[in-house]
């Protein structure tokens, strides 16, 4: 029978930061300061083409940011299973990629945003340059989380597989195909719909970016929501909301309804439950004369193909579950290579530290004192963000009927950009004291409380169902099966999706401290907000003091206490 595997060991070693990571950081200092440096070199002032908010312009709008989305969300797929298969199995190498992982999830892109948007108006041409930003503000929205998920999926195979992997002698590509991916399917498909509900989230600051006098541009439904936001103009939000809304039931039917009936056969588990997922669409295509015939004379073919294909570039023995750590041997350009970036970021540094000197003593405490209100309110959005999804997670994940009605709704709810909402919510929350602060929380906890909830709807969906006969047959308590099956099983799910809602919720205090609307500015203590003024002003010291405070705390966090949790589900709460 299965079990929870809890270690005899104590708690692992708590995790600290290392040379790694500083040198790590120095070198994302020397991209900061490259950027801001090639940002003189941008065009002083620009303008995005006209956006119209005629509905006739919906449809093609909705396209447009579509296809934004769609290719953030390959690019995002590809990372991920390249980037959490080499750090999950290679122990040299998880200790270089992990902590850059820590930082780039920390890295507050609607501060890195307008660098990147200016150095590269520097290099291509405007229009280019805006789309190639968009799409990777919508990656670094995606990629996290499926990243963090395929990682922790890796890190948690039960033994009894990879000692099967090992006896039938599998190669990495055999293995990979064949036990590690489908083993990550459920998690993956369900942070895949996540990443594309935040997709969303960040759409409207996509499609529209302001630098100073310069305006970018982008025709798209985020843009059209935002235009018509600006305008006040009721209508056109409704068009919007509507058309973004009847977009998201549609991919909701067409997409991810079917892949979830499709990734259910990937379940570790020895009986099947009685009410398995559904979708008409996929049995309407399951019976299908040409896409049968599509898949035996093409599909077939070429899976088989590409699958000889990679098990010639991949050959080779397996290597034991546990594998020892590795010794990497380096050669002279190797040595070479590391030598240049280690001089690169410390020149960087240098020449940022120049850049940081000339902040006044002011801006500093002004700093640590937003540093310490918006950790208190990441912290208290995430509170209140466990409090909700893990009952609700758990129960959409365990009860097909419930699932098949809420499952659609929550994802049209996820996905409604909350920045499309927070307007409507400031003005109620400013008549009350605290109203700033209270809607800057809603805010954070509307933009990544999905993450959470995603996270714990794919744990709860891959408890094998043997399992839970076994608590009924044992008669167990709510209380007990919440203590013995449920929450062990739900805690590496529960820290995945923990460490990307707060990394998002720092993300999110960006637009949540500091608002626009109707042409008056409401704006409250926090790192965030000085951040957003930093951008609107073009106060470059400020903006890489602000970005780099924030990442660093991000990162201490995430190595000091998220990495902690995530050593204990990976040692402690193995499904074996």
């Amino acid at each position: 029978m299965r079990q929870f595997r809890y270690s005899p060991a104590l708690l692992p070693e708590t995790p600290s930061l290392n040379a790694g990571d500083v040198f790590i950081l120095l070198l994302i200092v020397s991209m900061l300061y490259a950027g801001q440096r090639l940002a003189f070199n941008a065009p002083q002032e620009i303008l995005g083409p006209e956006i119209s908010l005629s509905p006739l312009a919906l449809p093609w709008y909705a396209l447009l940011s579509v296809r934004r989305m769609a290719a953030a969300y390959i690019l995002s797929i590809i990372f991920s299973l390249f980037y959490g298969y080499a750090a999950a199995r290679n122990r040299s190498a998880r200790s270089v990629l992990m902590p850059l992982l820590d930082v780039l999830q920390s890295v507050p892109i609607l501060s890195f945003l307008p660098m990147v948007l200016l150095s590269l108006t520097a290099v291509m041409p405007e229009r280019r340059a805006a789309e190639l930003a968009a799409v990777l503000l919508i990656f670094t929205s995606q990629a996290w989380n499926i990243t963090f998920s395929f990682y922790q999926s890796m890190t948690t195979i039960p033994l009894e597989l990879r000692e099967a992997a090992a006896i039938f002698r599998f190669d990495p590509w055999t293995r990979f195909t064949t036990m590690e991916l489908p083993f990550a399917g459920i998690g993956l498909l369900w942070n895949s719909m996540m990443s594309w509900s935040g997709g969303w989230f960040f759409l409207m600051a996509a499609e529209i970016f302001h630098v100073g006098s310069r305006d970018f541009r982008l025709p798209g439904l985020g843009s059209y929501l935002q235009t018509a936001a600006n305008q006040a103009d009721a209508g056109a939000v409704c068009m919007g909301m509507g058309t973004l809304v009847c977009l998201i039931v549609f991919l909701d039917q067409c997409v991810w309804r079917p892949l979830t009936a499709w990734a259910d056969k990937f379940k570790v588990e020895m009986q099947e439950r009685d009410e398995p997922p559904s979708s008409w669409v996929f049995d309407m295509l399951s019976r299908s004369w040409l896409l049968e015939q599509f898949g035996q004379r093409v599909w077939a073919p070429l899976g088989e193909w590409l699958h000889r294909a990679c098990r010639r570039c991949l050959a080779g023995t397996i290597q034991p579950p546990e594998p020892a750590p590795e010794r990497v041997a380096f050669s002279f350009p190797v040595y070479g290579l590391l030598l240049a970036m280690v001089v690169l970021a410390l020149y960087g540094s240098y020449r940022a530290s120049l850049v940081l000197l000339t902040l006044p003593g002011a801006s500093w405490f002004l700093l640590a004192k937003g540093l310490v209100a918006t950790f208190c309110r990441v912290a208290l959005s995430l509170c209140l963000a466990l409090l909700w999804t893990i009952p609700v997670g758990v129960a959409i994940g365990t009860n097909r009927r419930l699932a098949n009605f809420l499952q659609p709704v929550v994802q049209v709810v996820a996905a409604v950009p909350a920045t499309a909402l927070f307007p409507v919510l400031l003005l109620g929350f400013l008549r009350v004291p605290g109203g700033l602060n209270i809607a800057a929380i809603a805010l954070m906890l509307m933009g990544t409380q999905w993450y959470l909830l995603f996270n714990i709807i794919a744990g709860a969906s891959a408890i094998p169902q043997d399992l839970w006969n076994t608590t009924k047959l044992l008669r167990l308590s709510t209380v007990d099966r919440w203590r013995i099956l449920i929450l062990p099983a739900l805690f590496p799910y529960i820290v995945t999706g923990a460490i990307t809602a707060s990394g998002g919720a720092w993300n999110a205090s960006i637009v949540a401290e500091y608002v626009e609307f109707g042409g008056t500015t409401h704006a409250t203590i926090g790192v965030g907000a000085l951040i957003a003024q930093a951008t609107a002003s073009g106060n470059y010291p400020l903006l890489l003091a602000s970005t780099l405070v924030l990442i660093m705390t991000v990162v201490f966090i995430n190595r000091t206490f998220w990495l902690r949790l995530y050593r204990l589900a990976e040692e402690r709460f193995r499904m074996e």
